[in-house]
């Protein structure tokens, strides 16, 4: 059963099941993030099979997870497969915009419930982490992040260059974005970032582990936590951070500028909220001439709790496809659409079965690009994944 003229390119499909336990929700988003082709060393929207990857724009955000659950769709109809619940498939829209519109999911979760209604929704935002080549976690994102923006602006009168004046709206707009740059927001640990790391402290070795064990100890260690925060893949998994990523300023070659401006981007620990961030900001800025603006969003949600039945299949399957490596609940630093799927009843997991170097993250930067050995293995794990969900 399809449907694919619901609204803005968003489709849903489901493969009917036996109707003995409530069905499983399957999401993709299908949107991608902008990409230059001056910034990319390919053609960022033509699929490119190079060196053992396909690169493209959207390639692991999110076109494998799309991929994966099309063509897994297709093998259950082909083979016949009557599971014990419906397996509903979304393939949904402008997720890179936070559905900022309200033409992706918020839009099916308000218009056709119904259609998505499900247990529990297996959706992006964890997949296998490997470092050095070698996969040592698969990620079960039960929580995640809220991205928050905020607009930092400086004006004045300006003037004619030839006479430059002290408060240069660009310089003290600078000078207050170099004080948010030295400034660390404080750790603060919750239960799935916790669990992440007294677990991951018992595969990793060394300093590492040493680091991890003392950051979750009563009385962590400043040294320990200077060094977790030197890692961006940690660092972002421990406390609030906030980044400018846009700068505009002046408006002629030889005039002094009346406006500089910076877009800084936060992403907030759930349990604390914007107001709060602002405030930090604020007073970091330690400058009343910087005007903050908030960029309209929407608010986070709780954390998902894995069910036995889920962890269960996830640890085992984990086994046979990278013995050895542990299933262990993350954090997505990020934001997906599972917030607006949790905020409406339906618990959701970042789960993808994608193994790829954690230090070397491409999603929305330049030669984005998936492992093809792991985009095949990842599609075969979520097939035996979601059969043995399912029964039948």
């Amino acid at each position: 059963v399809c449907s694919s003229d619901l609204k803005r390119g968003n489709l849903v499909a489901r493969l009917r099941g036996t109707g003995k336990r409530k069905p499983i929700l399957l999401v993709a988003h299908i949107d991608v993030v902008e990409a230059k082709r001056e910034d990319w060393t390919t053609d960022p929207f033509k699929l490119v099979e190079k060196d053992g990857y396909f690169y493209g724009r959207g390639t692991s955000d999110d076109k494998f997870m799309a991929t994966a659950w099309v063509v897994n769709m297709m093998r259950w109809k082909k083979e016949g497969y009557k599971p014990d619940r419906d397996l509903i498939l979304v393939l949904e829209t402008d997720e890179e915009l936070g559905d900022r519109n309200g033409l992706g999911i918020t839009w099916l979760i308000k218009n056709h419930r119904d259609l998505i209604d499900a247990e529990y929704a297996i959706n992006e935002g964890g997949g296998v982490s490997v470092k050095e080549g070698r996969p040592f976690a698969n990620g079960v994102q039960t929580a995640e992040k809220v991205a928050q923006s905020f607009w930092l602006e400086t004006r004045n009168a300006g003037g004619h260059s030839s006479q430059p004046r002290k408060d240069n709206a660009i310089y003290e707009l600078v000078d207050g974005l170099a004080r948010l740059e030295r400034f660390e927001f404080p750790v603060e640990l919750n239960d799935t970032t916790r669990a992440y790391f007294e677990k991951i402290a018992t595969v990793e070795t060394g300093q590492l582990a040493a680091d991890m064990k003392s950051l979750v100890s009563p009385k962590p260690d400043p040294a320990a936590i200077a060094r977790l925060s030197e890692k961006p893949p940690y660092n972002a998994q421990i406390r609030t951070t906030c980044v400018t990523t846009r700068l505009e300023g002046g408006h002629a070659d030889n005039a002094l500028p009346q406006l500089a401006r910076a877009m800084v981007n936060c992403r907030i620990l759930p349990g604390q909220t914007a107001a709060e961030i602002q405030k930090t900001i604020e007073l970091v800025l330690a400058d009343p001439k910087i005007a903050i603006t908030v960029v309209p969003r929407d608010s986070g949600s709780e954390p998902s709790v894995i069910n036995q039945e889920l962890g269960g299949a996830i640890e085992k399957l984990t086994a046979k496809f990278w013995p050895g490596v542990s299933a262990m609940p993350t954090m997505t630093p990020g934001a997906t659409d599972g917030r607006f799927l949790r905020a409406a009843g339906i618990p959701t997991f970042g789960h993808s079965g994608l193994a790829a170097d954690i230090f070397d993250v491409r999603a929305h930067g330049k030669d984005e690009r998936v492992s093809i050995k792991a985009m095949f293995e990842g599609e075969q794990y979520l097939y035996e994944l979601v059969k043995a969900l399912s029964g039948g």
